[in-house]
Formats: C-alpha cells, structure tokens, sequence
C-alpha cells in the first residue's frame, strides 16, 4: 500500500468520505509543513542537538551557563569524571556547533556559552515546568 492510499484511508476514517481532491490537499498541506520544519536550519539544529546529546558535553555547557563567565580549559577537570583528551574533544565538538566560544588567552584556551547554548538550556529548564 503505497503512502498516499494509506492517507486516502485515514482521510476517509476521520472525514468520513475522501476524494483525489481531498488528497492532494492535504498533501499540499503537509508538504509545506514539511518544508517548513526542514528549513535551511535544520542540519544546524540537528548538529546542535547532537553536541548536547552526550553527558560530558552537556555537563560542559551547563557548568559554562550557570558560571556566566569565560572557564580555562584545566577548570574542567577537577569536574568531569573522564580524561583530558575527552574533555578536549567534547570542547571541540561544542565550539563547533555554535555552543562556546574559544579564545586563546597565553598557553591557555578559555572558553565561554554561547547566547544560543544559554538559550537552549534555558528553554530546556523551562519546559521542565510545563
């Protein structure tokens, strides 16, 4: 069954009755929902996403947020239970997706939450209460 007759038959259950007509139309209509929730944002978002998606990662982020101010690579550490090639590479991936910036400050490489990386966290802790 192909997925435009099996969109035919929800139609007909929920409408009762379900022509062509009705069909195109409401493909017409998701396919432009389609479009819109694809966007030209969505690999981005899917990238954001990802980088949060693993414990260490999001733990970097969080700690950056609540800290609002630049942290030393070295000040993650003491924090995180994983090595320090992990915690170099979770940065890397974070800075990547637009989360933290980096900036060279000597030998040291400093790092500080992005609005965007706040902006999710704070949508997240948001939700919690809904």
């Amino acid at each position: 069954m192909s997925s435009t007759e099996r969109l035919q038959r929800y139609l007909a259950s929920e409408r009762g009755e379900c022509g062509d007509g009705e069909v195109t139309e409401r493909l017409a209509e998701l396919e432009e929902w389609d479009e819109i929730a694809g966007g030209p944002n969505l690999e981005e978002d899917v990238g954001v996403l990802s980088a949060l998606a693993n414990e260490t990662r999001y733990k970097i982020v969080r700690i950056l947020h609540v800290a609002e101010e630049e942290l030393c690579v070295c000040e993650f550490s003491p924090l995180l239970d994983v090595s320090d090639s992990a915690i170099s590479h979770a940065l890397s991936q974070l800075t990547d997706a637009g989360l933290l910036t980096r900036r060279k400050d000597g030998k040291w490489r400093k790092y500080r939450a992005t609005p965007r990386a706040n902006a999710v966290l704070v949508a997240l802790d948001g939700s919690r209460k809904l």
